[in-house]
This record gives C-alpha cells, structure tokens and sequence, in this order.
C-alpha cells in the first residue's frame, strides 16, 4: 500500500488523554489518491507508536465504506466513527470520485480498491483483525471486497505467496495483489442484492444522476460527487453472487424495514445466498436506508459485533 502524504492534525502543547486522527492520502492499484482518516480506539488504547506493538495488534480495526454521495467528512459518517472508535480503531474514507479523493465515482465498481488501499493501511499501522463496514453502495463494495479478496489460498485461484492477498475470482481487480487487504469479517448495512435495480422511485432519480448528463452535473455540483462517464466493462460481480465467496468470513447484514430505496426481499436474497449459517440478518424497525438512518445506538450493536466475532 502506498501512502503520497500523511500527516496528523495540528497538536495542543496539553496532553490529550487520546491521540488525534491521523490523516493520509493513500494510492490505489490502478493510481488514484484516496483521502483517509486514523482514528484510535478511545477506550484505552493509543495510536501507532503510543502503545506496545503487541497491544494495537490486539485492538481491532473498523474500514467505514460510505454511500454513494457520502464522504469522510460528512456528519452521518464522522457520527458512526465516533461511535465505532468506543469500542475499535477507525478508518474512514472518501471513495474516487467523493470528497478530496481523486478519480471519478464507478458507483460501485473500482471502488473495491479504494476500500483495499483502507484495509492495507489498517494493517500497516499494526491491526491484525480488520472489519469492513458499509453502506448502500459501500454495502455492495464491502461485499464484493470480501468475496475478491481473502487471507487463505483459493482452490483454482492465484497461488498464496507470503504476505500477499490472494483472490477468488477472475476479475479485472481480482488480478490485483495488495499485501493485507482482506477482510476478517464483513458487515453490509442498505445493500443492494443486484445492480440496475429501478423499482423505486429513489433509484429512478439515482440511475438519472448516474446516467444522464444532466445527472451528473447536478451530482457534481449538488452533492461534490464526479461520476465517470463510461459503462460498466464487464460488469462486476453483483452482490448477491460475492455473498457466498465471503465465507469463512462473518458475515452481518443489516437492512431497515422503511428502506425507501431497497425492499425486503435484497437483504433476503443475500442472506439466502449466503447459504445455511453463512449471514447474520438483521431487519431494524422504523429504520431507513444507511449511515444518515442508523442511530447511535444501531451503530453500537454492530460494533460490538465486529469486535465480538472470533476471526474466520
């Protein structure tokens, strides 16, 4: 993984009892700089060279995959890694396309090494246990990543040399190596189950944005999200076929039951597909779609998860 900058916020000469975030731009396989943020866990362990290698290596690490339009500063965002840094460290960034990333927003496809370079960097910093969390389109993204990318040799796959991720799949990205970019455990939260789905009226507006030059002008100017022009060529992997690549992997699916973008029956393709014990599904009373609906205390539950789920 490849850091062109890092650098931390300005510092106070009174000690803080918990280091600051730590920020970096890091690069991705195919070249385009992603913007990043550190954030220690607040619960008593210090950042990377304030504590004992062996005590950071113990404390888990969340990678917090955005929505389409979101980025590392956005409330929504900046609220779940205050939360998620109660219980683990936190990285956060901003997908190509989002923020002060570079590049342009693949809604979905690229972004699967925005969120390699994030794992990588986890690693780098000394977290042995590292846990994606997304949402929406970073739901999709986490999900296609756990499938991509994986900590053990993969029958008909690319031999596992030491240290380097190998991968399930003959995807473009899939031929890929980046040194610790797999997952332990994967949670999805608003997913879709498969691509160029137009049955509601927020995904009609969405695939208009998307599409549609005049979408993407107001997608640029609107909501500061470039979008790339060009089709999908070939068309990734969609979630509900990754689903069943994740395992050993945990799996957590996360979906709310007033959900204006994606019914019921996503999350129940992708849990099915996930097979006997594969995902754990949870429907969420009155909860809308993604980071901006998932409360505090929702937010909470799923860390604990994180951080409770033995390692595949």
């Amino acid at each position: 993984m490849s850091s062109v900058s890092e650098g931390r916020f300005r510092g106070s000469s009174v000690p803080l009892l918990t280091p600051p975030p730590r920020f970096a731009t890091l690069l991705t396989d195919d070249g385009v700089p992603v913007e990043a943020v550190y954030e220690p866990c607040t619960a008593g362990f210090g950042a990377p060279g304030d504590r004992a290698a062996g005590a950071l290596a113990a404390t888990p690490a969340i990678v917090v995959a955005h929505g389409f339009t979101g980025s590392a500063d956005r409330p929504a965002v900046r609220r779940a890694a205050r939360v998620f840094a109660q219980r683990a460290a936190v990285i956060t960034f901003s997908f190509r396309g989002h923020g002060r990333s570079g590049g342009r927003s693949t809604v979905g496809d690229r972004e699967v090494l925005d969120l390699a370079a994030a794992v990588a960097w986890a690693r780098q910093l000394g977290h042995t246990r590292v846990v994606t969390v997304g949402f929406s389109m970073g739901g999709s993204v986490v999900l296609r990543h756990g499938a991509l990318y994986t900590a053990e040799p993969v029958a008909g796959g690319a031999e596992s040399a030491a240290g380097v991720t190998p991968v399930r799949v003959p995807e473009r990205e899939g031929r890929i190596r980046r040194t610790g970019a797999h997952s332990d455990a994967v949670v999805s939260v608003s997913a879709p189950a498969r691509w160029y789905y137009r049955g509601t009226a927020p995904m009609r507006r969405l695939h208009w944005v998307v599409t549609r030059p005049s979408g993407r002008l107001v997608g640029r100017y609107g909501f500061r999200t470039r979008i790339a022009t060009e089709d999908w060529d070939p068309v990734p992997l969609s979630p509900v076929a990754s689903v069943p690549l994740i395992a050993p992997a945990p799996l957590l699916l996360v979906r709310g039951d007033r959900d204006p973008y994606f019914p019921l029956d996503h999350p129940r393709m992708l849990a099915e597909a996930a097979g006997p014990g594969g995902a754990e599904l949870w429907v969420e009373r009155g909860m809308g779609h993604a980071e901006n609906a998932a409360d505090d205390a929702l937010l909470a539950r799923i860390a604990d998860w994180a951080t409770g789920t033995p390692p595949a």
